[in-house]
């Protein structure tokens, strides 16, 4: 059982946060050149006009996309807290369990997106001008979200167990035949949206396939005998109470995400243009954050089985110093290369100039943004399932009110856009902490409110 998987019960703390982080990142940065991909190929092969439709289904994909991986996420929090107890019939029964649920989820959500993407693009004030190409693309992603939806939780039972190099192999190889058939399907043969969108399809059918197969072969906890190929409501009650919470806290982002679009939208395609070429790279500076989110939560969760607390403290707050390192690096990279990055996506000048200006007021919160993922790293892998939702809540409030009111009220126009992007990170990094500070600083040794607590699990 231990070759394919990492014990971070014992040893040092940032050596296991940088060294399972790391293939995490890689693997995490490969996943965003599917996005950024086809947004580089369309936007400078077919025009800003087509980038602009791919980028106003930015938010509608996103939402299908977190309301199916939320409960694959909170699979993984279980399997990480029995892995870190030496339940192994219990690891297994996690990883069946939130599979059944897996494969409903995604179907539902792929029908309702497929049948509602002209409707919920329309409702977005989508720009008439990309009605039609933004729907095409919302239709192919609906049709794949399963295959999406299995790899992502494929990942999630495998970096649970503290491997993160199965699902970087596979990812690496997907999103390199990604674009290879964007290049195909849009350069070569013409297909324009329709040929970015299908080419992601296949990609990540063969991610999920392949990664599937592989962790079968090397992973015994992926060998489930059909006796164990049991549906266990005490288990899968489990599996929904922090997947669905993290379900709707990604959803209610999501949303809110689609109020923001219909801002954007407000203001015209070259605005759409540039907003999607800032998402793109806000998507990727979002991984070094994300992974190192993850592995606090796998750290954390692992941790908290074995019940050693003073790790599962040292975890949050060595996670902090390596958070604050990366900001630092990203902030300057933003403000000095901002204009040349967004250039990689179009050639339109006016497009290039508004992308850097998002860029570079954006990257000035990047260490708000930090916390958040730092801070619910912890609580997620604490088991913390009401913090998810209520984040969602205040983030949705935030995301809804602070852009119509910098954007509108406050006159601030377009660059209000982005400026209330960093503000609501604020917001949000402000709730998080104090929802450790008053429910669960215990956990520091140092603390008065340090106290002894046994895990649910």
């Amino acid at each position: 059982m231990k070759e394919h998987t990492t014990d971070m019960t014992s040893g040092d703390t940032v050596r296991h946060l940088i060294i399972f982080a790391l293939p995490s990142l890689i693997g995490n940065i490969f996943q965003q050149i599917y996005n950024i991909a086809d947004s580089i190929i369309v936007g400078r092969f077919v025009g800003s006009t087509a980038l602009a439709a791919v980028g106003s289904t930015g938010s509608i994909a996103f939402l299908f996309f977190a309301l199916c991986n939320g409960i694959g996420n909170g699979g993984g929090i279980i399997v990480s807290q029995c892995y870190g107890a030496r339940d192994d019939r219990k690891v297994k029964s996690a990883i069946v369990n939130t599979g059944f649920i897996m494969l409903i989820v995604p179907i539902v959500f792929g029908i309702i997106g497929f049948f509602s993407a002209t409707a919920l693009l329309e409702l977005l004030g989508t720009p008439s001008d990309i009605l039609s190409d933004a729907a095409t693309y919302i239709r192919y992603l609906s049709a794949g979200l399963l295959f999406v939806s299995l790899y992502n939780y494929l990942a999630s039972m495998l970096r649970a167990l503290g491997d993160a190099r199965t699902p970087l192999y596979f990812l690496i190889l997907s999103a390199l035949i990604n674009i290879g058939l964007d290049l195909l399907f849009v350069c070569v043969l013409h297909t324009g949206i329709r040929g970015a969108a299908l080419a992601t399809v296949i990609a990540q059918l063969l991610a999920a396939v392949l990664c599937g197969l592989y962790a079968y072969r090397i992973n015994p906890y992926f060998r489930i005998k059909r006796s164990e190929l049991q549906l266990s409501s005490s288990m899968s009650w489990k599996v929904l109470r922090l997947g669905v919470p993290m379900s709707l806290q990604f959803g209610l982002i999501a949303v809110s995400g689609m109020a923001v679009q219909r801002i954007v939208n407000s203001y015209g395609t070259v605005v759409v243009a540039a907003y999607t070429a800032t998402n793109r790279i806000e998507q990727l500076i979002h991984q070094p954050f994300t992974t190192l989110g993850a592995s606090i939560a796998t750290f954390c969760g692992q941790n908290y089985g074995a019940k050693k607390y003073d790790r599962v403290y040292s975890g949050y707050r060595k996670g902090l110093l390596i958070m604050v390192v990366l900001s630092a690096v990203l902030i300057l990279t933003m403000q000095l290369f901002g204009g040349a990055i967004t250039g990689l996506f179009v050639t339109d000048p006016e497009v290039i100039a508004l992308g850097a200006f998002g860029l570079r007021v954006t990257s000035l919160f990047y260490i708000p943004l930090g916390i958040i993922y730092v801070v619910r790293g912890l609580l997620t892998g604490m088991g913390d399932a009401f913090f998810a939702l209520f984040n969602g809540i205040v983030e949705i409030i935030g995301r809804f009110t602070i852009p119509l009111l910098m954007t509108k009220y406050l006159g601030m126009g377009i660059p209000g856009i982005w400026i209330s992007a960093g503000v609501v990170w604020v917001v949000s990094a402000i709730t998080a902490w104090l929802r450790y500070y008053l429910c669960f600083s215990w956990i520091n040794p140092y603390s008065k409110r340090s106290k002894k607590y046994e895990p649910r699990i």
